[in-house]
């Protein structure tokens, strides 16, 4: 394993601000039998590699309830970097200044949003590995592309034309390439000097891939998604059983 972090000191950090436009109070909305964060809190404890785990929510019912789960809430995100406008990386490097204030600034920020609830420890610890032993200071999850590129068009003033093109025809999916991938957002990884830096947590063709399936992936943003998920997990625990 790489010795990029001598330490390995890595930080766990949820953003979870209360406002929400596409499902209202969408952090603590009950999915089952639990409240969204808590499938996300409760993977972050299971992590072998974690050494930190902490919020940056400026809502009071949020950090009550991971206070609750047993996560650090001694750290509060300021109302103004709570608002629409405001950027992950921005609200990021706020906490990494307090941290940085407080002697506790980490080697790496594995930033875990609550809305990717099938997320396992199995994909936070794998993801951490991957970035260890890897010589890149930032790491995205990605899974593949479910409409192929070569099946997606793109109209123009002219007509359209395919988002990607085959060296060769192909005609079955299963020939396609599967090198095509979305980011998922279901973990990021980043050391903070990086972060500083670069004002973002990855940079294109510059930051460490690791892949997801596309169950694992799954982004919660309305209420469709919340039915999907809960019909996922009721399929996960059947098959525990």
């Amino acid at each position: 394993m790489s010795t990029k972090l001598p330490t390995q000191n890595i930080l766990a950090l949820v953003p979870a601000r209360g406002g929400s436009k596409g499902l209202i109070g969408k952090n603590l909305y009950p999915v089952l039998d639990k409240p969204l964060l808590q499938y996300t809190l409760d993977e972050a404890q299971k992590s072998q590699h974690i050494t930190q785990l902490m919020m940056s929510s400026e809502d009071q019912a949020i950090n009550d309830f991971a206070e609750s789960c047993g996560v650090a809430v001694d750290y509060i995100r300021p109302t103004e970097l709570a608002a629409d406008q405001t950027s992950t990386a921005e609200a990021v490097l706020h906490v990494l200044d307090w941290l940085e204030e407080q002697g506790r600034l980490p080697d790496a920020i594995v930033l875990l949003q609550p809305t990717s609830p099938l997320r396992s420890v199995k994909d936070i610890d794998g993801a951490i590995e991957q970035f260890l032993s890897s010589d890149k200071q930032s790491l995205l999850s990605v899974q593949p592309m479910k409409e192929h590129p070569y099946k997606c068009v793109q109209r123009s003033e002219s007509g359209w034309q395919y988002l990607a093109q085959p060296s060769q025809y192909v005609s079955r999916r299963q020939d396609y390439n599967d090198d095509y991938y979305v980011i998922n957002g279901a973990i990021y990884i980043v050391t903070p000097d990086y972060l500083r830096k670069q004002g973002a947590f990855t940079a294109e063709g510059g930051s460490e891939l690791f892949v997801m399936d596309s169950i694992s992936g799954v982004d919660i943003d309305d209420l469709a998604d919340v039915f999907q998920v809960e019909a996922l997990l009721k399929m996960r625990q059947k098959q525990l059983r």
